[in-house]
C-alpha cells in the first residue's frame, strides 16, 4: 500500500461527510516498537528494531525512524543494519506485545461487539451500531485513539471507510497516529490515483505484470477492459482486481475468523546440503503442524511444501489427498515425496516449511476405511503425554539429538499480514 515511514501520510482535520463510512480499521503504529519504547523512553526519536541478530535473524518490527533508511519488517536483519547501522537493535518481548494486544482489543470490543482481529496489532471494526452511544463514525475513530492513547500509551492509525478495503488502505495512508475518512461518495476519487501496489492481494509479481502492461494506478486498472485484465492476470485475480479499483467490497465484519491453512517453516542458520538432515527436519515441522491441527479441531486436505534455496529461489509443491488428515505421519510421507524431486544433487537449501490447507472441522464421521488409525492413536497419546509432562516429554527417535529444538522456526497461522510490523510470523521467535 502506501509507503510506511509517514512520509505520504494523508489525514483528516476538519467536518467531513461520515455518515455512509461504518467500517473502522484500527493499526497500531510500530507497534513491537511502540511497546518497547514504553520502558525504554530514551530510544524515542532513534531508529530501532525489534529482531534477531544471531545468524539469519530478521526484522519483526521497525520504529518509524528506521524505516525512513529503506528498513521493513522482515528483512533480514543484516541488510537492515547496512541501511541503518545506527540503529538500535532489540530481541522483543511477545509477551508483552500479548498483553498490551488484550487491552487494545478489549478497547475496541467497548465501543462495539463487531470486531475482526486480523493480528496482534489491527481490527476492523462496524460501528453501525454504536453510533446512538459514541456518535459518528469519525467521533468514533477519534475516541478509540485517544482511550488508546490514554489508557496503554501507545498510538494507533484509523481508516474510516464504506468498505473493509478501502478502511485498510485508509488507515495505512494516516500514519502514523492519524485518522483518515473516506466519504462514501469520493471513494473511487480517492483510490484511483493510488499505485497499484495499493490493491489488496497484488505482490511483487502481480505488480510487475500490471506494470508491464503499462498500468501504474489504480484507475489504470479500473480503466482497463476486463478481457484484457483477464489475459494478464487470469480470471479470478481480475475480477477481484476489477471489483476493488472500483471501491466494491461486500465483505461484513466477521467477530471470527477461520484459519485458511495451518503451517510451520524454518529458515537455517547456515544452508543445508545433507537429505536427511533437511527430512529430520521436514519431520519436526510436519508434527508441529499436526499438534496444531489436532488442537483446532481441524483436518487438511492438501499437504504444501515449501523451499528455499541458497540462491532465494523459492518452490512450493502441493499434494492433495484422499482423505483429509491431522497425522503428523501423513503430512510428513506427502511433503517428504515433494521434497525428493528437490534434493539429494547437491543443492543448498536456506529454508524448509510444510502448511496444511482446505481445513475443515474434524469429527465429520467416520471413515470407510481410515489407513492412518494407528498413527493418529500414537500421535493422540504423545498429545495427552505432552499436556501433562510437557513440550519434548515423547518425539519421534529420528528427533532426539543433541542440540534440542532448532532455533528460528517461523509458525504460519495462514491469516493475512499486515506488511506494518504484524509480522512476527515473518520473523519468528527462536531469537
Amino acid at each position: 500500500m502506501s509507503k510506511q515511514d509517514g512520509s505520504s501520510r494523508q489525514v483528516t482535520t476538519g467536518p467531513v461527510d461520515d455518515s455512509a463510512t461504518p467500517i473502522l480499521h484500527v493499526d497500531m503504529d510500530a507497534f513491537f516498537v511502540s511497546v518497547e519504547l514504553l520502558s525504554r523512553p530514551d530510544l524515542r526519536g532513534k531508529p530501532v528494531l525489534v529482531g534477531g541478530t544471531a545468524g539469519r535473524g530478521v526484522v519483526a518490527a521497525a520504529s518509524y525512524e528506521a524505516r525512513r533508511f529503506g528498513v521493513n519488517s522482515a528483512m533480514p536483519m543484516s541488510i537492515a543494519l547496512q541501511r541503518c547501522p545506527n540503529a538500535v537493535v532489540l530481541r522483543g518481548d511477545y509477551a508483552s506485545y500479548s498483553k498490551y494486544s488484550k487491552r487494545v482489543m478489549e478497547i475496541f470490543g467497548e465501543i462495539t461487539p463487531l470486531v475482526e482481529p486480523l493480528s496482534i496489532d489491527e481490527a476492523f471494526l462496524d460501528v453501525s451500531g454504536a453510533r446512538r452511544l459514541h456518535g459518528s463514525p469519525a467521533e468514533i475513530a477519534w475516541t478509540i485513539r485517544e482511550r488508546v492513547r490514554a489508557e496503554t500509551g501507545l498510538t494507533c492509525s484509523i481508516g474510516v471507510a464504506a468498505t473493509k478495503y478501502v478502511a485498510k488502505v485508509a488507515s495505512s495512508r494516516a500514519k502514523p497516529d492519524g485518522m483518515l475518512v473516506v466519504p462514501a461518495a469520493d471513494t473511487v476519487a480517492f483510490l484511483h490515483p493510488l499505485p497499484v501496489s495499493a490493491l489488496w492481494g497484488v505482490g511483487r509479481v502481480t505488480e510487475e505484470s500490471l506494470l508491464r502492461l503499462g498500468l501504474r494506478t489504480v484507475g489504470d486498472v479500473a480503466a482497463m477492459p476486463h478481457d484484457a485484465l483477464e489475459r494478464a492476470v487470469g480470471p479470478a485475480l481480475a475480477a477481484r482486481l476489477g471489483r476493488l479499483a472500483n471501491g466494491i467490497d461486500p465483505r461484513d465484519v466477521h467477530t471470527t475468523r477461520a484459519e485458511k491453512s495451518i503451517g510451520h517453516e524454518n529458515t537455517f542458520h547456515h544452508d543445508l546440503t545433507d537429505p536427511d538432515e533437511i527430512r529430520r527436519e521436514l519431520l519436526r515441522l510436519s508434527n508441529n503442524v499436526a499438534v496444531r491441527l489436532r488442537k483446532a479441531g481441524l483436518l487438511g486436505r492438501t499437504v504444501t511444501l515449501k523451499l528455499r534455496y541458497g540462491d532465494f529461489r523459492t518452490i512450493t509443491r502441493s499434494r492433495t489427498l484422499a482423505e483429509p488428515t491431522d497425522v503428523a505421519r501423513r503430512i510428513y510421507d506427502e511433503a517428504s515425496d515433494a521434497l525428493a524431486e528437490l534434493v539429494g544433487h547437491g543443492e543448498r537449501v536456506r529454508l524448509i516449511g510444510v502448511r496444511a490447507e482446505h481445513l475443515r472441522p474434524s469429527g465429520g464421521g467416520a471413515m470407510l476405511w481410515d489407513p492412518d488409525e494407528g498413527w493418529r492413536d500414537a500421535e493422540r497419546t504423545i498429545d495427552e503425554v505432552t499436556a501433562k509432562f510437557g513440550k519434548g516429554a515423547v518425539r519421534p527417535a529420528t528427533l532426539v539429538q543433541p542440540g534440542g529444538e532448532r532455533r528460528g522456526e517461523r509458525p504460519r497461522p495462514g491469516t493475512d499480514l499486515d506488511d506494518d510490523d504484524a509480522a512476527a510470523a515473518a520473523a519468528g521467535w527462536g531469537w
